[in-house]
């Protein structure tokens, strides 16, 4: 299934929620909503649900338009699943009986499904690897349970669009590392197109075919995991997806020079506009090398959080505070004098061998 939102606004009061956003969703297609609280990432959900009528624009599903100003075809005619933050099982539900209800009850339910339900239901079930618990009732299920159970139930009708809300949010870190693969085979085995809300860039880069990146109503950027990450177009993006340190400094001809300081030279010739513009040089915690011998620009370690495969510094350097991350064996204490210098780029500014990306 294709939707396409052309120009759409939805404003609440006074309060704009979207502000003329256009996209494309492609048939088959796994698209991760990224943004903070507040950016309309949730609101833009709704709409492609049928929660919400826009106050401009419309939405256009398989070339029929299905949402304009004071008018929208409501969820439970559109061939939608949607999987929420709080799980919403039926509490008075066996798990079985909760994945056949969409089977019974949606519109667009193939024939074949309708005819052998039982057969749908455990297939479902297997899927998520809950057969033996089709008899439990939703309180005697942990939380990854739970979800797999509402993952079963969305996608049981074989919806053309799975909608995604904060799916994994109350999850803790294993069960989201876990669910995430969950939710990738699924994706993978139904070819189901998925629109998936997140504010956690982790989730965002792990999962997706593409990411949208939103804020203040807009959409910041687009594109693929491999291109927001290392080709951010905004200093947003920069610091949203992957943590950036926005490094100020000076642009010439022979590269971006810190702090100003000619003596040291960047490349950057894949570096966007806005950053040129600007008069800055983003760079990721783990593209900063840390010098203990103090090649480089001259800073002082003031703080430092062991992480296992790496350790996490922050580095002042002339009043700016910038995150390092280094190999867990590179080990300076807080208050030590190092350098920092751009991974690949000798210390002397000189580009080395090493290519250098964002």
């Amino acid at each position: 299934m294709s939707a396409v939102l052309q120009d759409v606004r939805k404003t609440f009061g006074d309060t704009v929620a979207l502000s003329s956003v256009d996209l494309e969703v492609k048939d088959g297609e796994f698209i991760a909503i990224l943004g903070p609280s507040g950016c309309g990432k949730t609101t833009l959900l709704r709409l492609l649900a049928g929660f919400e009528t826009p106050t401009a624009g419309s939405i256009k599903v398989d070339g029929i338009e299905t949402a304009e100003p004071g008018r929208m075809v409501p969820p439970e005619k559109r061939n939608i699943g949607m999987v929420f933050q709080s799980f919403a099982l039926w509490p008075h539900m066996k798990l079985k009986e909760q994945v056949q209800f969409p089977l019974e009850h949606h519109k667009y339910v193939p024939e074949p499904f309708k005819k052998q339900k039982k057969e749908r239901v455990k297939e479902m079930l297997e899927m998520v690897g809950l057969e033996d618990y089709s008899d439990r009732m939703p309180n005697e299920l942990s939380g990854g349970q739970k979800q797999r159970v509402a993952l079963a139930r969305a996608v049981a009708a074989q919806p053309s669009l799975l909608l995604m809300d904060e799916p994994l949010s109350s999850l803790d870190a294993g069960l989201r590392m876990e669910m995430r693969r969950e939710i990738q085979a699924i994706h993978r085995k139904t070819g189901t197109s998925i629109v998936y809300v997140t504010h956690d860039q982790a989730e965002a880069l792990a999962m997706a075919d593409r990411i949208i990146v939103m804020n203040h109503g807009t959409i910041e950027q687009m594109g693929s995991p491999h291109d927001i990450y290392r080709f951010p177009r905004t200093e947003f993006t920069a610091r949203f997806v992957g943590k950036a340190n926005m490094v100020p400094g000076t642009w010439t001809k022979e590269g971006f020079h810190p702090l100003s300081d000619s003596s040291i030279s960047w490349p950057g010739t894949w570096i966007a506009s806005t950053f040129i513009k600007n008069g800055t040089f983003p760079v990721r915690p783990e593209q900063f090398q840390l010098n203990e011998g103090g090649g480089g620009l001259k800073g002082k370690v003031i703080n430092s959080q062991y992480q296992g495969k790496e350790m996490h510094y922050v580095v002042d350097v002339e009043g700016h505070q910038w995150t390092v991350h280094a190999p867990a064996d590179v080990h300076v204490s807080i208050g030590e004098e190092v350098g920092l210098s751009l991974a690949g780029v000798q210390a002397s500014g000189r580009s080395s061998t090493m290519s250098v990306s964002s």
